[in-house]
């Protein structure tokens, strides 16, 4: 499998529900680092897994809809625990339907896979992986 992986950074406040949260129950903020890896079996007739500055553009695109933003009032996530895990497969499923819309180019239509990986910190990350 060839991977390619791109990689960029957003910074949201939020809170949760849920005594096994502590004191992140009270609004608190953090900045992600956003690792996407996008995989597929054979090179395109370029020799690419994904043109790498149009996989960089969507993926900022993406992290703009989020970025200095409290996920608490954005109305999709009402009633939602935005854990590093939920905003794995956020960021996956918009970047999916990036590549489907062609926003990545047609070469992309052969992508196997996604994984999106969102570093929580230097110590603690998660990740959402799914086939395309």
């Amino acid at each position: 499998m060839y991977r390619l992986n791109v990689r960029d950074h957003f910074m949201i406040a939020h809170s949760f529900r849920g005594e096994v949260f502590g004191p992140a129950q009270r609004t608190h903020g953090a900045t992600y680092v956003v690792d996407v890896t996008f995989q597929r079996r054979e090179l395109d007739d370029d020799g690419l897994v994904v043109d790498i500055g149009l996989a960089g553009e969507a993926l900022k695109r993406v992290l703009a809809e989020f970025n200095f933003h409290n996920l608490d009032e954005v109305e999709e996530f009402q009633g939602r625990n935005t854990t590093t895990e939920f905003m794995a497969r956020v960021i996956f499923e918009r970047l999916a339907t990036a590549v489907q819309l062609g926003q990545l180019g047609e070469a992309a239509m052969g992508l196997d896979s996604l994984c999106v990986t969102l570093h929580e910190s230097h110590v603690a990350w998660a990740s959402y992986e799914g086939a395309l």
